[in-house]
């Protein structure tokens, strides 16, 4: 069987990650993902690098091909007639729409859903913004470090008590999410369609996204109908310290995840090679290492420091408990369990250099994901076109109206 959205059409005007990282979720499920950018100013994510936010690896700029990998690039003006037209030709072939343009710009440009759906009443329409559709700053644009990371209570939840500043977000850190979050919504779209014929109006926003993330916080401060006070966590006043990170002698962590503690204690013990606390009154039970819960970390503490990541990779490898290591990125190319996935691919970007893009976490039939490279601004304005009917008579004069690139 080939990817679930084989055959699946989607048009794409949208700039940055949120919304093109839903497209690049499409094309790594089969879908066919046609990316529309200004003749002249593309994508303005691609100009990232020109500003020194984005590196460029072997000619290619790594952000930018994670959330537009698969897709074809055609460089249309929408704000002349002659583009809207293209568009419109374009959209008769259409499943999916997507956009992430503030209200101002789908008006000018003539893109809202009763635009769409003039020129393909069974489109679905998907709409990615930063704080939704309704309210007083439905207009505002924003980025996932305001809408998704500061007003939705994460920022404030993940910096530590006492921080000068607060903490700050790793890049793309709610588009990502998002994307995937909007893949997985179109997917449900399309399968109403299918058994219903009744095309949908999908709607996303980051903030909502965010929320989603702490949702236990943010329910619990409405049931107090006040926010928690922010403490320092005190490693040593724990209700189980298997759930904590260990140092290692080499200066790394073990970070322990037991969430059945008296089930794993025994084998834990004796993996470390210290039987004895198994049956040390203090730690008998879930109770009793609760309330010594200081020297228990202590004594754990004294044992994990003794060897190296390494070697208790090796010691924990068949225990039953919940463990992993903590790693850093590029470790994380190397972990066998990634490897033996396919979690991460490597993607063929030309003159026979590739670049590793994680894939899409979702897997089909037991298939990892096979992403290739994102396009060239432009790269396939001709090909679409012509695919399309149009004449290379009617493509020049469309260059020289500036409506194509």
């Amino acid at each position: 069987m080939g990817p679930p959205l084989s055959g699946v059409r989607a048009l794409e005007v949208a700039s940055h990650v949120f919304v093109p990282m839903a497209g690049s979720v499409l094309t790594e499920w089969g879908a066919q993902v046609v990316k529309i950018e200004h003749p002249v100013f593309g994508d303005p994510y691609r100009g990232l690098v020109t500003v020194g936010l984005h590196n460029v690896y072997r000619g290619v700029d790594p952000f930018f091909q994670s959330a537009n990998r698969g897709k074809r690039s055609v460089a249309i003006d929408l704000a002349t007639n002659e583009g809207r037209d293209l568009l419109s030709k374009m959209l008769k072939d259409t499943d999916v729409f997507l956009t992430s343009f503030r209200p101002g710009a789908r008006r000018r440009l003539r893109i809202d859903v009763e635009d769409i759906r003039k020129d393909n009443p069974s489109t679905i329409y998907v709409l990615g913004t930063a704080f939704g559709t309704r309210g007083p700053d439905a207009d505002r644009g924003g980025y996932d470090v305001g809408a998704y990371w500061a007003r939705s209570g994460m920022q404030h939840l993940l910096t530590p008590a006492g921080a000068a500043w607060p903490e700050t977000a790793r890049p793309s850190f709610g588009d990502v999410v998002g994307g995937l979050t909007i893949a997985g919504a179109i997917s449900a779209a399309l399968y109403r369609r299918a058994v219903t014929e009744e095309p949908a109006v999908i709607h996303a926003s980051l903030l909502a996204l965010g929320m989603w993330q702490v949702q236990p916080e943010i329910v619990n401060a409405g049931l107090d109908d006040q926010d928690l006070p922010r403490r320092a966590p005190d490693r040593y006043a724990v209700w189980n310290p298997l759930m904590l990170p260990y140092r290692t002698a080499d200066d790394r962590f073990v970070a322990l995840s037991m969430l059945a503690p008296d089930r794993s204690w025994p084998e834990l013990c004796e993996a470390l090679g210290h039987r004895d606390m198994a049956t040390d009154p203090r730690y008998i039970d879930m109770e009793a290492r609760r309330i010594n819960a200081r020297s228990c970390v202590e004594d754990l503490e004294a044992v994990f420091v003794q060897r190296t990541l390494a070697e208790w990779q090796v010691v924990l490898a068949d225990i039953g408990g919940e463990w992993a290591p903590v790693q850093t990125p590029r470790e994380v190319h190397s972990d066998p369990q990634v490897v033996a996935n396919g979690y991460i691919a490597a993607v063929d970007i030309g003159d026979g250099e590739s670049l590793p893009l994680v894939t899409s976490p979702v897997q089909f039939d037991g298939q990892p994901g096979q992403p290739t490279r994102g396009p060239e601004h432009g790269e396939h304005t001709e090909e679409v076109l012509l695919e399309m009917g149009l004449s290379w008579t009617e493509i020049g004069e469309l260059k020289e109206k500036g409506a194509i690139l």
